[in-house]
């Protein structure tokens, strides 16, 4: 038997005890972070904002498999926000509709979440009406059977059935309207509570994950009563990706007691707040690099490369990287390394074929 096919579905319980204790040092950790954010410059608080951002699109789209393009996501998001950023590009469709839900999410928190806001996140993530090779309905509620499995066709193992397609519309509109009640809840426990149930209900053909994810970041905002975003719940959950599906499926096949997702849901937003320290840290260093080299004259590749360096560079920078990442030849990629060299901003290491490069 699955969750939403129990007695009492979706009368939720948990152990007040071991969660309320969570959810009190989650908030504690919220107050800090955005209490240390206010206290750095306003760059520094847009550089970090647009970091958490771009990872949330990011990763809430490789949980389902997608990869999308960082640099477009960025300066869809930076566009979006009126930010200005150095060498922005044009983003596909793909990417704006996904940028466009996220944004509606975190900006727009206080608003009411409605059916057609709903339908309007999931045609902004299918723009094109198709998942993939498959036609699929959007902005629109599912009408057949949604299974979730896995394994070689006609050994497929399911791992979770949905409600059926008769009862999606009664179970959207009693979804919504705990939504919008004035309960005595958290804000950060109802959007443990509201994610679980969302997937649960999965009422469209495609596109549930992220649409859940986003509907905890609303949540997340009004927790946070700013629309500002400084840490990503999405990047940590795509980091603990089998756990978060492991869980998904023994709750749903579980009780309607969900404390065992909710500590998990608590103890991953927590990890998610973790790394928004080494994002601040990054974001300042970077900042200070920059204040440094102001009088620095740099080309255009020159400012990728350092900037990638002052980011999440993979690996040992060479010259035969240096020159793919800018699409030029060895002896540019050559000649732009020894000039940043000669301009006491990289350290040489090794000779020959081993030689590498680092950020002073």
């Amino acid at each position: 038997m699955y969750i939403h096919q129990q007695k009492n579905w979706p009368s939720f319980t948990w152990n007040a005890e071991i969660i309320t204790t969570l959810v009190g040092s989650v908030r504690h950790r919220q107050g800090r972070i955005l209490g240390q954010i206010q206290t750095l410059g306003f760059d520094i608080q847009e550089e970090t904002m647009l970091k958490a951002l771009t990872m949330d699109v990011l990763k809430s789209s490789e949980i389902e498999g997608e990869l999308l393009n960082a640099e477009q996501v960025r300066s869809s998001i930076a566009r979006r926000l009126g930010f200005e950023i150095a060498g922005a590009l044009r983003a596909e469709r793909d990417v704006e509709g996904i940028v466009e839900m996220l944004l509606d999410a975190t900006q727009k928190y206080n608003l009411p979440l409605t059916a057609e806001r709903l339908f309007d996140w999931h045609a902004a993530l299918f723009p094109t009406g198709r998942s993939g090779m498959y036609k699929i309905k959007t902005a629109a509620l599912r009408d057949d059977i949604m299974q979730v499995t896995s394994g070689a066709m006609g050994k497929e193992i399911t791992h979770f059935e949905a409600p059926n397609a008769l009862k999606v519309p009664n179970e959207m509109k009693v979804f919504l309207e705990w939504m919008e009640q004035e309960i005595d809840l958290d804000p950060v426990l109802k959007a443990g509570i509201a994610h679980l149930w969302f997937v649960t209900v999965h009422p469209f053909d495609d596109g549930n994950g992220r649409i859940a994810r986003a509907i905890t970041d609303m949540l997340l905002a009004r927790a946070d009563k700013s629309s500002q975003r400084f840490y990503s719940m999405s990047a940590q959950i795509q980091l603990e990706r089998n756990k978060y599906y492991n869980i998904l499926e023994s709750t749903q096949k579980g009780a309607l007691d969900v404390t065992e997702w909710l500590v998990w849901f608590l103890d991953c937003l927590m990890r998610s707040m973790d790394q928004t320290d080494e994002v601040i840290a990054k974001t300042i260093a970077r900042a200070q690099f920059w204040e440094m080299q102001k009088e620095t004259t740099f080309n255009t590749r020159q400012q990728k490369i350092l900037q990638l360096l002052l980011d999440d560079f993979f690996g040992n920078l060479n010259v035969s990287k240096y020159a793919k990442i800018n699409k030029t030849s060895t002896d540019t990629a050559l000649r732009d390394l020894q000039d940043l060299v000669k301009k006491n901003v990289l350290d040489q290491i090794g000779a020959g074929r081993s030689t590498s490069y680092q950020l002073k």
